[in-house]
């Protein structure tokens, strides 16, 4: 868990532990896997999946906000080749305003 929360203090120094602990939780099995642990920003078909799986079904976002928090997101990690999922969808839920949510 230390190197999922290290990994999100990089771009929210603040972050919520309990957050993160429930996002990788939520991904479980998925983070055993090198790809699936991993975000694509260049991938249309993988922000998607996000949008549909963890936006709307998880935090309850309307495809707009999703879509907008989505491309926060991606704009933050641009300089991040290997986007970890689970930063990944704690900085859509920081930037959604759903951080509660979790």
């Amino acid at each position: 868990m230390s190197d999922y929360i290290e990994n999100v203090r990089k771009y929210s120094a603040n972050a919520n532990e309990g957050a993160v602990n429930t996002i990788v939780k939520y991904l479980g099995i998925a983070l055993q896997g090198r790809d699936s642990s991993l975000v694509s920003c260049s991938d249309p078909d993988e922000l998607a999946r996000v949008r549909d799986r963890y936006c709307k079904k998880k935090l309850g976002l309307e495809m707009a906000v999703a879509d907008e928090a989505i491309k926060a997101t991606c704009e933050q990690m641009k300089d991040e080749r290997n986007k970890h999922r689970v930063t990944f969808y704690y900085l859509v839920a920081e930037h959604s305003g759903t951080l509660s949510k979790l």
